[in-house]
């Protein structure tokens, strides 16, 4: 389950909008407990694929590497990732499942002529490699 509280939930859908029409991305900081990521901060990185940027995302690795570090310097984790899918819905892609990593959540936001219609959290199964959406819950842990 991904727990998001509701203001932080607002604050992704508004990056997306604002990204439209390109992909946005960004990463969720927090703890695992009992399988439950229960996000605590949310912080949008720069998509830097400048090729496809409409259909693609690719997390500046610096601005990662510095969003891990904070994490562990605030006895945090990152618990997991959003990305949005301009005009398109909110299920994993082929690229999205070849890219993920398990043990995270994944919220999918779909954003269509500019709004947010739709958002879903999944996580990768290794075997066989596939996402299964999980619930998310709004309040706070």
């Amino acid at each position: 389950m991904l727990r998001i509280p509701e203001p932080l939930l607002l604050q992704v859908l508004a990056h997306c909008e604002d990204g439209y029409p390109a992909e946005c991305c960004g990463a969720f900081l927090g703890r695992v407990r009992d399988g439950e990521r229960a996000v605590e901060e949310a912080h949008p990185l720069t998509n830097v694929n400048r090729e496809r940027p409409r259909d693609r995302y690719e997390a500046d690795p610096r601005e990662l590497l510095a969003l891990e570090r904070k994490a562990r310097e605030n006895a945090l984790s990152v618990v997991g990732f959003y990305h949005s899918h301009p005009d398109h819905p909110e299920r994993p892609s082929a690229t999205d499942t070849e890219r993920a990593w398990p043990g995270y959540s994944y919220l999918i936001v779909s954003v269509r002529e500019g709004r947010a219609t739709g958002w879903r959290s999944w996580v990768l199964e290794e075997d066989p490699r596939r996402f299964v959406e999980e619930p998310i819950t709004g309040s706070a842990a």
